[in-house]
């Protein structure tokens, strides 16, 4: 039986950052188990590319949650990365920190060390920021590019018509203030990627002391008493036991963490009884109070070309391909969402609570087995997205049964407080009056979706339910706190009842923050790293 320092489960955004900020003293060595493979992949490093991941099963887990009455009955997508770099290595890569309020909250709930004041020098440890923005670091690992220079005329001229609206010119939503519409961060560089993977994994699989194995399938925990002392894995078909001589890290995301819990006796007690799992700690919060922000998109035939006329024609998928291969510029060399911003729903509301995101191509509802993501309508067209910043709901990740290869069972419970409903018929209202201003309305052939027939305040609140779906942004179903009776990890994200045990990735979220959330998943990770080695020192 192999031994390492330390054993870390899963390579994501967060995982990424554990490797290399533990291994970079040389001192520990470090094992780095994913259930995926290689990050070497044109569509993960080319960043338009996620529009291929997005149902790639190789690189993609390809989730799919429980049907929601919230969202009409549907069975929503889940897609979750399966890849070195996790899912860093198929997002759209919008890099916002959150909201200052959102980790003074954290702090606030019983978890020194995580305000704001206290993060923010972390964020500045890893960016590398390319822009003249002042709030970014420079100088880190992740690269950062400001990606207002190569905004299609038409984001531009939505962006204009945001600003008619009543909303703020606003060039760094990482600054002083998140309000207002602008152009998005992003995490790339030279017209490639920049993952987790890039940016922290692969400089730290250089060291003697840290090992890699990818397809590496984590069954359960392996313990003494209620001490951890390693993971159990199959590999190449082989099942495999390694030992942790100080620690076992879990970042394997709101997914995959609490599933490994469960899966090696952590959890409700009841609920792993039932499945004919020993209980080795019972806590009811494994997989419980998750959280997610909800997205719904309106969208738009024009008068003017969008993207739709490049991506769609088999012509101009080769023109952008030899553009992109020759020069790695053009359309493929960025995200499908280039800028955004932040609004009040209510002005009297202290801080924005919807996050817009504004598209220069459209896609309708597609046919029964199309990819939507793929497949850009005929005309030109155009969309407007949006999604909650804070919702109220909460659902739960749970196993299904003591079987480490069965999807477990998403339930996100979406739009199951009043507050969320009514937040988003606001939202989607505002969304109509962007596109009423003087600018956009005179590119504005027809509203398609909804659709000029969606009036009424039930239309709209129906509509949003059945057409609205994760953001990919689920968070807190290993939560920290202080409380063992209320929380799973404790500030210094030891998994409560438990030794030699953390997690450290976005499940440790005490609330949802307000924004995307890769870049907090790497600041965890940094944060992490930096409380495991003072416990080591």
């Amino acid at each position: 039986m192999r031994t390492f320092d330390f054993i870390i489960v899963g390579s994501g955004s967060a995982g990424s950052v554990v490797a290399e900020r533990l291994s970079a003293s040389g001192r520990y060595s470090v094992l780095v188990l994913e259930a995926g493979g290689s990050d070497r992949k044109f569509f993960v490093q080319m960043p338009l590319g996620y529009g291929k991941t997005f149902y790639d099963k190789s690189v993609n887990w390809m989730y799919r949650a429980e049907p929601d009455a919230g969202l009409g009955g549907n069975a929503d997508y889940w897609p979750r990365g399966k890849v070195l770099g996790g899912s860093s290595s198929i997002n759209a890569m919008v890099y916002v920190r959150g909201a200052k309020e959102d980790y003074d909250e954290w702090r606030d709930r019983g978890n020194p060390g995580w305000g704001y004041a206290d993060v923010l020098p972390v964020f500045k440890t890893l960016e590398d920021h390319d822009g003249p923005a002042k709030s970014l670091g420079r100088g880190g690992p992740l690269h950062v590019t400001d990606c207002s220079k190569l905004f299609h005329p038409l984001a531009n001229q939505i962006l204009k018509a945001a600003q008619e609206a009543g909303l703020t010119y606003n060039p760094d939503f990482n600054g002083k203030t998140q309000e207002g519409t602008g152009p998005f961060q992003l995490t790339t560089k030279g017209g490639r990627r920049m993952s987790a993977a890039r940016a922290f994994l692969r400089p730290a699989m250089k060291r003697a002391n840290v090992t890699v194995l990818t397809g590496a399938m984590v069954q359960r925990l392996t313990f003494e008493g209620k001490r951890v002392t390693g993971v159990e894995f199959t590999r190449n078909g082989r099942s495999e036991t390694v030992k942790a001589g100080r620690e076992v890290i879990l970042c394997g995301g709101s997914v995959n963490s609490p599933q490994l819990l469960e899966l090696s006796g952590i959890g409700e007690a009841a609920r792993l009884q039932e499945l004919g799992i020993p209980v080795v700690h019972g806590n009811a919060h494994v997989g419980e109070h998750l959280q997610d922000h909800l997205g719904i998109n309106y969208t738009y035939r024009a008068n003017v070309a969008s993207l739709n006329q490049v991506l769609r024609p088999w012509w101009g998928k080769m023109l952008v391909g030899i553009e992109y291969l020759l020069l790695c510029t053009g359309p493929l060399s960025i995200s499908m969402n280039q800028g955004g911003g932040f609004f009040r729903t209510d002005p009297s509301q202290s801080r924005p609570n919807m996050q817009l995101y504004f598209q220069a191509f459209s896609t309708v509802r597609p046919k029964v087995g199309e990819r939507p993501i793929l497949t850009p309508d005929p005309w030109p067209g155009f969309s407007i997205g949006l999604s909650n910043c804070r919702p109220t709901s909460t659902g739960s990740i749970h196993i299904r049964s003591s079987d480490p290869l069965a999807a477990p069972r998403i339930m996100p419970n979406a739009f199951s407080t009043n507050h969320d409903v009514a937040e988003m018929l606001d939202a989607v209202k505002f969304l109509r009056k962007i596109a009423a201003t003087p600018t956009l309305s005179k590119l504005i052939v027809e509203e398609l979706l909804p659709g000029p027939d969606c009036q009424s305040d039930e239309a709209l609140i129906d509509d949003f339910r059945r057409r609205s779906g994760t953001v990919y942004h689920p968070v807190s179903t290993c939560r920290m706190g202080p409380d063992p009776a209320q929380s799973v990890v404790d500030p210094r994200l030891r998994v409560h009842g438990v030794d030699g045990l953390r997690v450290v990735d976005c499940s440790i979220f005490p609330n949802i923050i307000s924004g995307n959330t890769n870049a907090a998943a790497m600041m965890i990770g940094a944060k992490g790293a930096s409380l495991i080695l003072e416990d080591h020192a």
